[in-house]
């Protein structure tokens, strides 16, 4: 008798690993294609959905595609490179849900120009959308979580242009931008622990969005790309979904301060 209650609860505890419900979720840059699908992919393991991006218009439009799907959703406008903008969007979510436990963070952008040639607006605006707003993003909402003091998970997409350069493209800001968001997540990561708040980052390579559309064309660039990926394909938005579940519910509870490359095995292989 005395090994059964035990097994009872883990199995219990087992079955509710990917769980979600009851939890509230912020997606910022969640109308995109990526964080489109983990939306989806959330709102299906029962989080209530927040969505946020420069258009009020896109994230509103989401939002509703969700509630006719019978999730609860909202969408509102933020421009994260607004650190007060970035505060409000925060405040918002927690006012209207009354707490936010995930931060899925899908915001990102690149501005290709050679190293000879970056340009100082350039390499500025994407360390201000890819790298500070991470920081400030991570605060606001880590300072309802410590208060609310029931832990939480935040999770940053990067790429595995954090960790790899790029022959032949002007990646500079991307990849610095990138670089240095590992680095925040590990930092974060340490300064949350003691409250139960789990930073966590999942670095991709290509993934297929129509941003990438026009690139995925140029059949030169498309084959060399696949020829150095040894599963052979770039990423579906849906492979980055099982990750972002994962650090988003308990069944990452014991993980903090990492990266996983959902890559088709490219920083294994260099």
């Amino acid at each position: 008798m005395e090994s059964i209650t035990p097994r009872v609860n883990f199995l219990k505890e087992l079955g509710g690993l990917f769980d979600a419900r009851g939890k509230v979720a912020y997606l910022p840059g969640g109308y995109g294609g990526i964080g489109e699908a983990i939306a989806w992919g959330l709102a299906m393991s029962g989080a209530k959905i927040a969505i946020s991006g420069r258009s009020r218009e896109k994230a509103e439009g989401f939002a509703r595609q969700l509630k006719r799907a019978g999730f609860e959703a909202f969408g509102l406008a933020a421009d994260v490179k607004s650190v007060a903008e970035t505060r409000d969007a925060v405040d918002q979510v927690v006012d209207r849900y009354g707490a936010v436990d995930i931060l899925l963070n899908c915001v990102g952008i690149q501005r290709e120009e050679s190293m000879l040639e970056v340009t100082e607006e350039a390499f500025d605006e994407v360390y201000r959308v890819n790298l500070k707003a991470a920081m400030f993003l991570g605060q606001a909402v880590s300072r309802h979580q410590v208060r609310l003091n029931k832990g939480g998970k935040q999770v940053h997409l990067l790429s595995v242009r954090a960790q790899l350069g790029l022959r032949g493209r002007g990646y500079s800001a991307y990849c610095v931008s990138k670089g240095g968001l590992v680095m925040a997540i590990k930092q974060h990561a340490m300064e949350l622990a003691p409250y139960r708040i789990n930073v966590n980052g999942i670095a991709p390579t290509f993934v297929y969005t129509e941003m990438i559309r026009q690139e995925m064309e140029d059949r030169a660039f498309r084959e060399n790309l696949l020829a150095r990926i040894p599963l052979g394909r770039i990423a579906d938005p849906k492979d980055i979904v099982g990750p972002a579940l994962f650090f988003s519910t308990r069944a990452s509870d014991f993980i903090t301060g990492q990266i996983l490359y959902v890559d088709g095995g490219i920083t294994a292989s260099q």
